[in-house]
């Protein structure tokens, strides 16, 4: 019998005012409007790590939702992820204030030059010991793609052929441009680094062509944890092939499960390990000290939250004006380029069904009770689904995070599902065991003689 699994924690926030549940801002206990403040992110961090997180996941988005109302009233009067600033730019001063805490950053690679961003990754997790992953986004809004110079938004599968490609030319950066040794530091022979066992990547691509030396010598994981979110079916076999953290959300730990089995078995198909993916789900939660003050709380939440603001974001993630259909209209969302699996899921909506889900600003699975009640909701979709872990969102931040933290934690640890002190080591390898991607990770065929790597 395989013992229980220690589940995994991610505290999931975005470098803005609101994030999921929109219109929270507003409640007197909130503290998103301080986003601009670097004190509000190194108390976060500290918090984070009391809590034994295993990383602060950093959401991003380039451009702005201006489907709903075909225009960014709403979005800007709720500060729905407007403004939002550069997630990266947060790490440095969180792990200077931390030792354990791990990264998780979205990145756009749609919109990035491969050379210059496999340098600021490496630059990160060197000065972090090895603590980032990078969510590997490809975007999904028109209006990104105006601000970038474009007429309109590559194609849905398209803009995962341009992903391929961006890992593979990153990969041959981070994995096969520098020998481990390469760096000596020798004073008393002048020599830094051995220019013998420092490579030129060369590659001509469809999407890409690269002639350099990566600008940063080895760092501790070489490549980030790698980190993505994609549900349809373009989207699973990226993860099979890339992916070592994939996020999903499910209704029920049945529908959830059966995600999970499709991803573990791309992953197979791709010539890795079940175990190569850990699979976290979207989960917001609710806790007191009794379910009564918990559902009291709730109902208090309530009060503040904005509905429609939830959906102008979900027109946005299914490109389709939603303010156009009636409230009891079914909604037929036809073919966007936006999120793919979204807008499939929830075609035949109605928008009053939509406000209903949407009644805490967000749409994500919601826990309400004591903590031993959230803590057997935890464990039952952990063991249900087969999923490895949650990134918990922020209702209230950072209140949403201490709560779990005073009450969840300690029921979790006494039930034997939670750690109790952290492992040493880099993100991957306090994940995975190993500091470096496993051999039968496509990263490994760029790889340099002499590199470390995971059997």
């Amino acid at each position: 019998m395989k013992p229980a699994k220690t589940i995994l924690l991610n505290a999931f926030n975005m470098n803005c005012v609101g994030h999921i549940h929109h219109g929270m801002w507003t409640h007197p206990d909130d503290r998103s409007i301080e986003f601009n403040r670097l004190g509000y992110w190194l108390d976060l961090a500290r918090t984070l790590e009391r809590g034994l997180f295993d990383g602060l996941f950093i959401a991003d988005i380039l451009g702005v939702y201006d489907v709903y109302q075909q225009g960014i009233g709403l979005t800007a009067s709720e500060a729905i992820q407007l403004p939002v600033n550069d997630p990266l730019m947060l790490v440095s001063a969180m792990a200077s204030v931390t030792e354990h805490l791990g990264f998780g950053l979205t990145a756009n690679l749609s919109y990035e030059a491969p050379y210059p961003f496999a340098r600021r990754f490496s630059t990160l997790d060197h000065l972090t010991g090895g603590r980032v992953g990078w969510n590997v986004v490809t975007g999904y809004l028109d209006s990104a793609a105006r601000a970038m110079g474009q007429t309109e938004l590559s194609g849905h599968d398209r803009r995962y052929d341009r992903a391929d490609e961006f890992l593979d030319v990153s990969y041959q950066l981070w994995e096969g441009s520098w020998e481990e040794d390469a760096v000596l530091a020798d004073r008393q022979r002048r020599i830094y680094a051995d220019a013998s066992k420092i490579h030129p990547i060369r590659h001509q691509g469809e999407f890409y062509q690269l002639e350099g030396v990566h600008l940063s010598s080895p760092s501790p994981q070489r490549t980030p944890l790698l980190f993505q979110a994609g549900s349809s079916a373009r989207g699973i076999r990226f993860a099979a092939r890339h992916a070592e953290c994939t996020f999903v959300n499910g209704s029920t730990p049945q529908a959830m499960r059966a995600q999970v089995d499709k991803l573990r078995q791309a992953a197979r198909e791709a010539g890795r390990a079940p175990e190569d993916l850990k699979i976290l789900m979207g989960v917001s939660v609710i806790v007191a000290a009794t379910e009564k003050e918990a559902r009291e709380k709730h109902q208090a939440y309530l009060r503040y939250a904005s509905p429609e603001a939830g959906i102008a974001h979900f027109s946005s993630s299914t490109g389709i004006d939603l303010s156009q259909f009636g409230l009891d209209e079914p909604i037929h969302t036809g073919s966007t380029r936006a999120i793919e699996s979204v807008t499939q899921a929830y075609s035949g909506w109605t928008r009053r069904q939509l406000l209903e889900q949407h009644a805490l600003g967000g749409r994500y699975a919601l826990i309400v009770g004591s903590p031993s009640q959230v803590a057997e909701a935890l464990i039952a979709w952990v063991d249900e689904a087969g999923i490895d872990g949650f990134n918990l969102t922020r209702i209230l931040n950072p209140q949403s995070y201490i709560d779990f933290i005073d009450w969840v934690v300690p029921e979790l640890q006494q039930r034997g599902r939670y750690k109790t002190a952290y492992q040493p080591g880099t993100l991957r390898k306090k994940l995975f065991n190993h500091d470096r991607l496993p051999s039968r990770h496509p990263a490994a065929r760029w790889r340099v003689q002499g590199a470390d790597a995971a059997p």
